[in-house]
């Protein structure tokens, strides 16, 4: 009986240890029965977000995991906390990776949700930088936006002083109404003090990176959408601005993903250097609230975040912005593809589902893809933008042309989801 009665108080010891264990989460750890990460399903995650102190200096995990070699005295920057929280303002955001894919999805929902509604706006705000060779495709995009927006609108041009009166001579051109809708603000290319000005200028496109110090530039403005000059719209400006009502009062930026699939991802493939969530995001289209960007700083990282990884950017400007939404997630709003709708989405196939479902409504021809024969439906695009005059019908001579031009290469495969180039303009002019 008495070894009966042994083996009983053991039994009942050991469940109670186990129960014990259970409540507090201690068995599944003991039994090594581990739900999965979220950051471990996708190997681009693992470390983003994440740092190592080491004697008050943070070491970039990530980011010196794929930095080539530099030289010695560049091997490693070196920042203590204080000096994080001044120029990087990294280090108190460290760690909220594992939030990044809930952030993304959630920003992802709000954007699909936003109706297209003809609203009306006090004031839209364009930003585009034009230098060297660029000027007729940013007159043309200049039309594009001029044509399909009904909203009071102010253009912004930064560009050479010997380009200025080009621009000048397009808006005196341009019918009476649309001249009292549409203002002309043009501005010299221009950088920070004490900045080496031909190093910024030659960063990727020529002067592209003005850009990245539009914030102090344009004091006045409150936000804006910035566009590369080898963009077209398709759809009124107003439908693009809405997107700054869907931000939420943390968000300052907003721009659309670089690519839609990891398997033809150039970020996650290539890059040697961190960038937003887990395919990176184009900065071609991009909407910027100065007022939030200046109240974050957003200089203050612009400058000490290229020298550090300067040898390592492949894309200028964008590469830095993407960098800096690496380390700060919370702060961008994304929205689809079909707002910024490039050749990598259709170049094998269609992977741009929104926008066979809504239409395209910024068409970005990068790589030159609007004067070259690799895509001819973009080129059929920009052909028809090119021919039209403000102040003709819509109908009659832009839309029945693109029509017309995209027909004859619908065998291309971009020129298969023809209709999706077609959708948003054809709601505009009303068909019948």
């Amino acid at each position: 009986m008495k070894c009966t009665y042994r083996v009983l108080m053991l039994i009942g010891i050991t469940i109670g240890v186990l129960l014990m264990l259970g409540i507090n989460g201690d068995l599944p750890r003991i039994l090594e029965i581990r739900a999965p990460s979220p950051q471990s399903e996708s190997g681009s995650l693992r470390s983003e977000g994440k740092g190592d102190f080491l004697n008050g200096t943070l070491l970039f995990s990530d980011a010196n995991k794929r930095r080539p070699s530099l030289s010695n005295n560049e091997s490693l920057v070196k920042l203590t906390p204080d000096a994080l929280s001044k120029s990087y303002g990294i280090g108190q955001r460290l760690g909220r990776g594992s939030k990044l894919k809930d952030a993304v999805a959630s920003s992802k929902r709000r954007s699909s949700l936003i109706p297209s509604l003809e609203a009306s706006y006090d004031r839209l705000v364009l930003a585009v930088v034009c230098c060297g060779s660029r000027i007729n495709e940013t007159l043309i995009m200049l039309k594009s936006a001029a044509a399909l927006s009904h909203s009071p609108l102010t253009v912004i041009v930064f560009t050479e002083d010997s380009q200025k009166p080009v621009f000048v001579q397009m808006h005196a051109s341009w019918p009476s109404d649309i001249r009292e809708r549409v203002t002309l603000t043009l501005h010299s290319i221009t950088y920070p003090p004490g900045q080496d000005s031909k190093t910024w200028r030659k960063l990727f496109k020529p002067c592209a990176s003005q850009r990245l110090f539009m914030p102090s530039l344009l004091e006045d403005i409150d936000s804006l959408i910035y566009v590369d000059t080898d963009v077209l719209f398709l759809a009124p400006l107003e439908e693009l601005w809405k997107h700054f009502s869907a931000m939420n009062s943390s968000q300052m930026a907003a721009m659309a993903p670089e690519h839609e699939d990891l398997a033809t991802g150039w970020y996650n493939r290539f890059a040697k250097h961190p960038y937003y969530g887990r395919l990176g995001v184009n900065s071609g289209v991009m909407l910027m609230n100065l007022t939030r960007l200046r109240k974050f700083g957003w200089e203050d990282y612009v400058i000490p975040i290229y020298k550090h990884y300067k040898l390592s950017i492949t894309w200028g400007d964008q590469d830095i912005i993407n960098i800096i939404f690496h380390y700060h997630p919370d702060k961008l709003y994304v929205y689809g593809c079909e707002y910024n709708l490039r050749p990598d989405h259709c170049m094998y196939m269609s992977v741009c589902k929104a926008a066979e479902k809504r239409g395209i409504y910024v068409l970005h021809g990068n790589r030159g893809t609007f004067h070259s024969d690799k895509q001819p439906a973009f080129r059929a695009v920009y052909r028809a933008w090119e021919e039209y005059h403000l102040g003709e019908d819509l109908r009659q001579e832009l839309y029945y042309p693109m029509q017309r031009y995209l027909l004859k290469v619908s065998n291309t495969t971009c020129g298969k989801i023809y209709n999706a180039f077609l959708k948003n303009i054809g709601s505009r002019v009303r068909l019948r």
